[in-house]
């Protein structure tokens, strides 16, 4: 809702959440509580709010919904750092950790054992991951046009930076395209997660897949913030480059994705790496015992580009060592990957050539 202010223009209105009412053109920071640890131990999830002085959509940035993927923790520090929010339409916010119980203790899941990616929609009176869920959605995802969800590998792995969405929704695939990341997969949407229940909500809503739990990786990190720039500008959000620098960054779609399987238990020695075009018959990694023997070859079994990769030199029988996106092109796909890393690699906190923004 707008007011009309000096001179006939109209105002907007002040951003209320929380109990909080945040005026056009400021930046608020706030806390949502959570079930505490005891009660003389509270816990809170940290918000923060950019409301623009004109009307535009409301987009949710959320990292660390698994509490050691801490990617994403950066990528909203140094997006809340950029001067262009200044211009910004509509309204931006911004939860840097949502699993804040994980987050402190290292861990993927709550104190629980639940996967709070799994707890969507929620509930008010439910386990420790349904009562979270069920406060970020009422509070956030409820509020919101579209969202941007920030994760890493887990379980010892990495992820070579791509989005994952669901390609049959118009606009979402508009922002995966617009978003920059080498590689685009059109994902299943699993019950009970966060991007799920947003779909149901017809909220449009990315999940950025970069690099491993409980590292920074700063390729991915300069990734991350220059995609959510790229989709709030095809949002109208931010306005547009005058004149870009740096080169234009197209994806590559994957048609679908497969892991490959370690087929006995052993020390796992790879010969590939995220982004590494294979085919089949090519060598992806040996295993064989601690004495060096009874070696057997892992294959690559279709053409494609590793996307994903198992980071423990000990691997028992049966499990993922390695995820292969499968392209129609896959050179093309590997193109991609390859103009991706030049593009960002060497640039500091908040240059970001396709942007075309000031520090």
């Amino acid at each position: 809702m707008t007011n009309t202010g000096k001179g006939g223009r109209r105002a907007r209105a002040p951003f209320e959440i929380e109990g909080e009412s945040i005026p056009p053109g400021t930046h608020r920071s706030l806390t949502l509580d959570l079930p505490g640890m005891s009660q003389h131990t509270p816990l809170s999830m940290p918000v923060h709010v950019v409301h623009g002085r004109k009307d535009g959509p409301v987009l949710w940035v959320s990292a660390a919904i698994h509490g050691d993927e801490i990617n994403g923790i950066d990528i909203i520090r140094q997006l809340l750092r950029m001067k262009t929010l200044g211009r910004l339409r509509g309204t931006l916010i911004c939860i840097p950790v949502v699993n804040v119980h994980g987050f402190y203790n290292h861990e993927r899941y709550l104190p629980d054992r639940r996967d709070l990616n799994r707890a969507f929609p929620g509930s008010e009176h439910g386990s420790l991951a349904s009562r979270m869920a069920y406060t970020f959605r009422t509070r956030i995802v409820d509020r919101a046009d579209v969202g941007i969800d920030l994760h890493t590998g887990s379980n010892h792995r990495t992820n070579l930076p791509h989005i994952r969405a669901n390609m049959d929704d118009a606009d979402a695939a508009r922002l995966a395209r617009a978003f920059g990341a080498p590689v685009v997969v059109d994902a299943k949407l699993r019950d009970g997660s966060l991007r799920g229940y947003a779909n149901e909500r017809q909220i449009p809503t990315l999940l950025y897949e970069a690099g491993e739990s409980l590292r920074f990786d700063p390729l991915a990190i300069r990734g991350g913030v220059r995609g959510v720039l790229n989709v709030m500008v095809e949002l109208d959000m931010l306005p547009r480059s005058r004149g870009p620098r740096g080169r234009h960054h197209a994806p590559i779609e994957a048609r679908s994705s497969h892991w490959l399987r370690a087929p006995q238990t052993g020390i796992l020695r790879p010969s590939v790496q995220p982004g590494t075009r294979v085919q089949p018959g090519d060598t992806l990694a040996h295993l064989g015992d601690l004495m060096g023997s009874g070696d057997v070859t892992m294959e690559a079994v279709r053409e494609g580009v590793v996307i994903g990769q198992n980071l423990m030199p000990m691997v028992n029988e049966g499990d993922a060592c390695f995820h292969i996106a499968e392209f129609s092109n896959a050179a093309r796909a590997e193109r991609s990957v390859e103009t991706f890393s030049e593009t960002l690699e060497g640039l500091g906190e908040g240059d970001y050539p396709d942007s075309g923004f000031p520090d």
